[in-house]
């Protein structure tokens, strides 16, 4: 029983507390302060409210009265919960308008309801210590605000006046500066909290209020302002406020009282920076990120708006004198993107611009040096125990990264040695799989894949010193759409010293084609080597070969089988020249002409099967056979004597068959190589030489004292250097280019041909896309069509780079130019006219026949986005046709590329429903990035969606079912921009180094 006494006492204490709470929580709940109100310093249990609202918690709009009423104004009273004030009926007296009687529409109004509450009092208390002011209170019915001033307006939007058909009112109280307002002293009133600009908003539905917004500071801007007086003509102005916040009346309409459409989430979020633009017009928009997001870039639309604000003259008078200049300014800033993008072109262009007076200084230094290597020849060659092996195949998976070793490697050449002097022609016979093609190429300087041990050295010169050596290779590489001069002209400005004049410079040209008997066919175009379409024979382009080598004045010439593939004639006019070219030299240049004694030319020929008439030219012979040397010594039919020796040596040699008279020497000397591979290595033998040999080395003996010196001095045409400068080389370059672009027009207006009648087709698919959603659609399958198109014509840059690789290798491994310089040439012509001009005409046509973005800001800014898609596309095949060998697997990558990218673009497959494993693919996509940037400028253009669900009519902005459909962010243009400036920049680079590092020659 005591206990139970126990209990019921502390169960009648804990009552007491309960309630003692409950009631202190009434009263904290019955004193908070709606509509951004403040708790009243006087009165703890009423509210300061701001002009237009009274009550105890600020809830209650007012009814009739002026807003110079303060507490004493007439309030709307509560229906169905909340106060309505077209259930009660309100009416406004005379002057005054707007949803809630709080604007003014006449100064006599604004006059008479000051005076009612205040009397006498001043009205210009904030603009203490001036005098001969006028403080008549007038009406400002302008958009601008000068201390505090309403606006009510009507919304109008098809889509909310479907979910919400009764109408929509948004009473807006924009304060600048509160102690300039006659609202100041209103006795209830509160403006502004610290007398800060701020804006205070509240949406009406049918009377009730749904929800109230508050933003500070703020800041006015106006435009082509020349207010000066009460009403003024101020043509727009915009009130941008930060710290935006709004609240959801509970239960209201819009805030849960249909819970269909319950909007509290949405409104709860809205924050950030508010924009209130009005003109002229009466029409007003409430512009914020979500807002802008549904209802399109200009935000809420608002008609019908009327502006009141009571003010005194004396307040229009002293601020118009000191905000004129501003106001009148009617530019904007430019964005952080703009200016970031202008940065980066400026410094493009300032990059450019310096790199073009460097080059021009360079190449001006260039010509003013003195030219002191114009004469040739006078050169020998001595190999020496010259081994070379090539790894064998393994079938370990490896060797594929692994170092190739020596060991177990074929061996190709056996320590051979051997020699010729200058003036001399040498023919380098054997069967095949003998290694003359590996001989020559090792003699020219050629880069191997293989290993090889020996010395070779060229006498004058100290050993690890090369003179000019020119190999003219077994297959004739030519600039088809050239003439035969032309392409010598080429090769002269490339290799030649730029000190030398052009006039000289064609005159060793006219020179080359008349001892190589050229004049015939000079201005000829050479025409495709390989059949499809010749201009000139196989004779007249393998002299043609030699004369690109003869051009740069060489010590030594080296011809790789110079007569395969040729009749006898044509053979035999090919080693007739050489034969001439050992004799009487090559070309001698100088600024003043030839003069003095012509050394002769050392001219190293592999020959395969020759005849007997072919044979008897050249005026020594070395013979392989299985990588070994079997002779080295005069030719004719010296090397029979030798053979008849070794075979009555007895021996290995004595199954050496005897030679019979009248049989070619060449194929004797052949059967010998391919039958008798265990004859030992002849011993090198440099006494044994004809009599032609001896004289011509005689002559030449008595001047090599003295010319050692001037050999050794010969600087400007090295070997192993570039002779031009980085600023003449793309010049010629792209004078070739140029000439080859003007010649085979095909090319060009093929692309450009495709191009229009892809537009014209693309532009009637999408021929003026509505603004339904499946406009809208339509609109970005548009874009995403000429991406995908973009992806797969650039292909056509991929197969150019694999067609001129190869011409690209002679030339560069014969050091006429850097791959620097040939990538810059390429990239102007074949980026410019073949890329970005079909771009933009295929683009440009189906840009204004879709209907797109009409105004030219969108049009550029859609055509800059597709010109850097272009270019980051045809930089990735360039890099595909450097990095493969093979075109075919440099192509099929190109397309499954293409593939990837349309999969991953946010078009067919909404990028945030992309499982996490795969998501980030799309970063690696510029088809993405592409596509955004693109569909983000098309909606930027205020593209709005009009359109009918099920009978709701939609009005909304096409920002939104863009973010719903594929997921793109609004603000990501400036970011996708530079995302494809680093595509570029990576590819661009890449290529770059590809070509530098892996696009060699390599035999």
């Amino acid at each position: 029983m005591p206990l139970l006494v126990v209990q019921n006492h502390g169960l009648y204490h804990l009552s007491c507390v309960l309630l003692v709470l409950s009631i202190l929580s009434v009263n904290v709940i019955g004193q908070a302060c709606m509509n951004y109100g403040e708790t009243s310093p006087s009165n703890a249990s009423s509210c300061l409210c701001p002009p237009g609202f009274g009550g105890a918690t600020c809830a209650q709009p007012g009814c009739g009265g002026t807003i110079f009423d303060g507490y004493h104004r007439s309030l709307a009273q509560p229906s169905s919960g909340f106060a309505n004030l077209t259930a009660s009926d309100c009416t406004c007296e005379s002057g005054w308008g707007g949803v809630g009687c709080n604007v003014c529409t006449a100064s006599s109004a604004c006059q008479v309801g000051y005076a009612a509450v205040n009397g006498n009092a001043s009205t210009t208390s904030g603009l203490d210590g001036q005098v001969g002011l006028n403080d008549t209170i007038v009406c400002n019915t302008a958009p601008a605000v000068w201390a505090a001033g309403e606006l009510s307006c009507q919304v109008n939007n098809p889509t909310l006046e479907a979910l919400y058909p009764l109408g929509s009112t948004l009473n807006i109280l924009r304060t600048l500066n509160g102690s300039l307002s006659p609202l100041h002293n209103t006795s209830g009133t509160l403006l502004s909290p610290s007398t800060s600009s701020s804006i205070y908003a509240q949406l009406m539905y049918a009377g009730v209020e749904q929800f109230f917004c508050t933003a500070s500071p703020c800041t006015q801007t106006l435009s082509n302002s020349t207010t000066t007086g009460s009403s003024g003509n101020t043509a727009s102005s915009t009130w941008t406020c930060q710290n935006l916040s709004c609240s959801c009346i509970k239960d209201a309409t819009f805030c849960g009282g249909v819970p269909v459409s319950n909007l509290t989430t949405t409104i709860s979020g809205l924050t950030g920076t508010l924009v209130v633009a009005c003109d002229s017009t009466n029409t007003c928009h409430f512009q914020q990120d979500t807002i802008n997001s549904v209802f399109g870039s200009q935000g809420l639309s608002m008609e019908g708006c009327v502006f009141g604000e009571c003010v005194t003259q004396a307040v229009i008078d002293t601020t118009n004198a000191t905000s004129s200049a501003a106001a009148t300014s009617g530019g904007t800033e430019l964005s952080g993107g703009v200016i970031a993008g202008l940065v980066i072109v400026g410094a493009i262009i300032a990059f450019g611009l310096a790199f073009i007076a460097w080059g021009w200084y360079v190449q001006r230094a260039a010509k003013k040096l003195p030219f002191n290597g114009g004469q040739s020849g006078g050169i020998s060659v001595r190999w020496s125990d010259i081994s070379y092996i090539v790894q064998s195949p393994k079938s370990s998976p490896y060797s594929l990264i692994s170092k190739s070793s020596i060991r177990g490697g074929k061996i190709i050449l056996d320590s051979v040695s051997g020699s010729i002097e200058s003036g001399q022609l040498m023919a380098i016979l054997g069967p095949s799989g003998a290694g003359k093609t590996t001989l020559v190429e090792l003699i020219a300087g050629k880069t191997k894949s293989g290993q090889y041990t020996g010395s070779i050295t060229f006498p004058p010169y100290a050993p690890g010193r090369r003179p000019r050596v020119a190999f003219v290779p077994q297959s004739d590489i030519l600039p088809s759409m050239l003439t035969v001069r032309e392409a010598l002209t080429f090769a002269a400005s490339l290799r030649l010293p730029e000190s030398l004049p052009a006039s000289s410079k064609a005159a060793l040209v006219s020179t080359v084609i008349s001892k190589l008997g050229l004049d015939g066919i000079a201005e000829t175009r050479i025409g495709a080597t390989d059949g499809t379409g010749r201009g000139i024979s196989g004779g007249e382009a393998r002299r043609v070969s030699i004369g690109l080598e003869l051009v740069s004045c060489p010590d030594v010439l080296v011809c790789d089988e110079p007569t395969s593939g040729l009749d006898s004639v044509s053979a035999f006019k090919i080693v007739k020249v050489l034969k001439e070219l050992a004799r009487e030299g090559g070309v001698t240049v100088s600024h003043q002409g030839s003069h003095g004694h012509r050394k002769g030319v050392a001219v190293i020929c592999s020959v395969h099967q020759p005849s007997s008439r072919l044979y008897h030219t050249f005026d020594s012979v070395y013979l392989l056979s299985n990588g070994r040397a079997l002779y080295s010594g005069p030719g004719g039919l010296a090397p029979t004597q030798y053979f008849k020796h070794v075979r009555e040596g007895g021996g290995a040699g004595a199954d050496i068959l005897p030679y019979e008279e009248g049989y070619n020497v060449a194929d004797y000397l052949l059967d010998i190589a391919s039958e008798s591979p265990d004859i030992s290595s002849m011993p090198l033998d440099n006494n044994a030489i004809g009599e032609t040999t001896r004289s011509v080395r005689s002559e030449e003996k008595a001047d090599r004292e003295e010319d050692v010196e001037a050999l050794l001095s010969k600087q400007n045409l090295a070997q192993g250097m570039y002779v031009a400068t980085f600023l003449t080389q793309l010049q010629v370059l792209c004078g070739r280019e140029w000439k080859v672009l003007k010649r085979d027009k095909t090319l060009f207006f093929a692309h450009v041909c495709v191009a229009c009648v892809l537009g014209i087709f693309c532009g009637g698919l999408y021929y003026q896309a509505n603004f339904t959603i499946a406009g809208f659609q339509a609109r970005i399958g548009c874009i995403f069509f000429m991406g995908s198109l973009i992806a797969f014509s650039s292909l056509s840059a991929l197969y150019n780079i694999v067609e001129i690789r190869p011409l690209f290798l002679r030339e560069r491994s014969n050091w006429y130019y850097s791959p620097t310089a040939w990538l810059l040439s390429r990239l102007i012509f074949d980026v410019i006219p073949l890329r970005i001009i079909p771009t933009i005409t295929v683009c440009t046509i189906t840009y204004w026949m879709a209907g797109l973005a009409n105004d030219a800001v969108h049009f550029f800014k859609f055509i800059f986005v597709i010109v850097l898609y272009t270019l980051v596309m045809t930089l990735f095949n360039f890099l595909l046709g450097t990095l493969f060998r093979n075109g075919g697997i440099a192509i099929l990558l190109s397309a499954l590329s293409a593939l990837y990218q349309m999969t991953f673009a946010g078009f067919f497959v909404h990028l945030a429903s992309i499982p996490p494993v795969l998501r980030w693919l799309q970063w690696l996509c510029p088809l993405k990035y592409t596509l955004e940037a693109i569909s983000i400028n098309e909606v930027g253009s205020g593209l709005m969606i009009n359109d009918t669900l099920q009978g709701v009519p939609v009005h909304i902005s096409a920002t939104l079912i863009m973010q719903l459909l594929f997921g793109f962010g609004l603000n990501n243009y400036y970011r996708d921009v530079l995302v494809l400036f680093a595509f570029i920049a990576v590819f661009g680079v890449a290529v770059v180094a590809v070509v530098w590092l892996r696009v060699r020659e390599r035999r």
